[in-house]
């Protein structure tokens, strides 16, 4: 494998930044995850405005343009020769003092790994997931925003770790007020009446790429889509649920806190959905290998 750091490409074994890095330190940068398929980067532009737009909320400046950056990101999935992937764009402060203090860092650090990820056992994706609330409240927007996609995940990951302890893949967190917020890596959504539901942005959730993909696509199938607030009750009487993420693609839920949705089988209009979002993914994105 071999690996971008600050435009130059090394294997595995020498990708290495400093231990005073302030990413490592403290989580201070930020990061996109990416797909590839078919050949081609999926959204890419998408990922790239987000990027920047992180960084800009926590002021740090990237040090290579939009366009670079695409480039980049192109390049190191042909370096590894990929044409189905995953690729983790990040962008950390840079190595600084054992302080807090941001500008007592260096230059940023620009790395991008393009490699594969499979989150979710492939069954899971055909019977669907059973998914669990969990206690660990879903950041508050005046501490570490949720739109900002930052290096410091701890709330994530404590919501994750209290998931797999009680035997789940994958878990639901509440906002502050109680609403539903997102999933610890994953949008959510549900169908009631033949009308799609998901937790507004000011909730809590993350602005998904995925998300916003399955927000049109699902309008090209004639169902529109509503941001309310949204609490667990919405969520066990709802017809259909699915989670959506770059990492995890769209899959399916079946059971929220051991009540089972809707029959208990992966929805039609999430069937539909998929099979929508698998057939976009084949025509549409960055090509990463030149054709004559």
């Amino acid at each position: 494998m071999k690996v971008y750091i600050n435009g130059k490409f090394y294997s595995e074994k020498n990708a290495k930044i400093s231990v005073f890095d302030h990413g490592l330190l403290y989580g201070d940068g930020v990061f996109e995850g990416i797909r590839a398929y078919h050949g081609r980067v999926f959204k890419l532009k998408e990922h790239i405005d987000r990027l920047f737009y992180s960084a800009k909320a926590i002021l740090l400046d990237i040090p290579m343009s939009h366009q670079e950056l695409m480039d980049a990101t192109i390049e190191t999935c042909r370096k590894n020769n990929i044409t189905d992937g995953y690729i983790r764009l990040v962008v950390t402060r840079g190595a600084g003092t054992l302080g807090l203090n941001p500008n007592r860092c260096s230059n940023p650090e620009v790395i991008i790994i393009a490699d594969t990820i499979q989150l979710y056992p492939t069954s899971l994706y055909k019977k669907g997931m059973e998914i669990v609330t969990v206690a660990t409240t879903r950041n508050h927007h005046n501490a570490v925003n949720p739109a900002i996609k930052s290096l410091n995940y701890l709330n994530n990951i404590l919501a994750k770790i209290e998931a797999n302890t009680a035997g789940y893949e994958e878990a639901i967190m509440l906002n502050s007020e109680g609403f539903v917020a997102e999933c610890t890596g994953d949008n959510l959504f549900i169908i009631k009446s033949e009308h799609m539901y998901t937790p507004a942005l000011s909730s809590g959730a993350l602005h998904g790429i995925t998300r916003q993909t399955s927000i049109d696509l699902v309008g090209e199938l004639g169902i529109a889509t509503s941001e309310p607030n949204l609490t667990r009750y919405d969520l066990y009487n709802a017809d259909e649920c699915f989670l959506t993420g770059t990492g995890a693609e769209i899959v399916p839920v079946v059971k929220i806190d051991e009540r089972k949705i809707g029959d208990g089988k992966p929805g039609s209009i999430t069937k539909k959905l998929v099979k929508a979002y698998q057939e976009l993914t084949k025509i549409s994105g960055e090509p990463i290998f030149k054709t004559k």
